[in-house]
């Protein structure tokens, strides 16, 4: 292993995934006090602080082991989730979507603006490798979060969004049991390359040409 590329990737996606996390946890718990649950505020979760929202498990070391054991084919981590009491929401069923909708669409929106930074910096004349490898690194991380987070299985937030749609009565009773075992449920279907080639690639593309379009304007503008 390389250590000199360790520590430039490092550096290139500390900051990008940094803002990711943070902001993606701070979202649900914005959502959470909008719809009347200030669990997380009360915890003092509903911060930008990044280091109220690290695990250092899930966050940190995974990441790294993962890393080596893989040279850097396949990574994967979580930081610590908001604490929400869904039972607190004004309209439980409603309002838990779009508390579990508030991470991810956080994640698409720092897509969007690291890829006008990157706009922005080429348009610049900015040639320094580092800048441009870290704003593409925003929009890729964001793009990942976003997508992966909306894979409709608990505990991810698209588990929370299907039981919301679900009719009361049976699917969520089948979902409420499944959850205890969704994060090795998930991480057998991420292993098995199940989650990758059949939600990732496409929504990550559908991502990708959504952000084009919608920075388009900008785009031609500068050209």
């Amino acid at each position: 292993m390389d250590i000199s590329n360790l520590v430039q990737t490092v550096l290139i996606y500390a900051l990008p995934v940094i803002f990711a996390i943070t902001v993606h946890e701070a979202a649900h718990g914005y959502a959470a006090r909008h719809f009347g649950d200030d669990t997380a505020y009360r915890l003092g979760r509903m911060t930008l602080n990044p280091l109220k929202h690290i695990d250092p498990v899930g966050t940190i070391l995974m990441p790294l082991i993962l890393y080596f054991a893989t040279s850097g084919a396949f990574l994967f981590g979580y930081a610590k989730p908001v604490p929400v009491q869904f039972g607190r929401l004004r309209n439980p069923k409603r309002d838990m979507i779009w508390v579990a909708l508030a991470g991810p669409a956080s994640n698409f929106v720092m897509a969007i603006g690291w890829a006008l930074l990157l706009v922005g910096l080429i348009a610049g004349g900015v040639q320094e490798r580092f800048f441009l490898r870290m704003a593409q690194g925003g929009v890729l991380v964001n793009l990942v979060m976003w997508a992966f987070n909306l894979f409709p299985l608990p505990p991810l937030d698209g588990g929370r969004v299907l039981a919301g749609l679900l009719p009361r009565g049976g699917a969520q009773t089948v979902l409420a049991r499944i959850e205890p075992y969704g994060f090795f449920i998930v991480m057998g279907l991420v292993l098995a390359g199940v989650v990758s080639t059949w939600w990732l690639q496409p929504l990550m593309a559908f991502g990708s040409q959504a952000i084009g379009l919608l920075i388009s304007p900008l785009t031609a503008l500068l050209r």
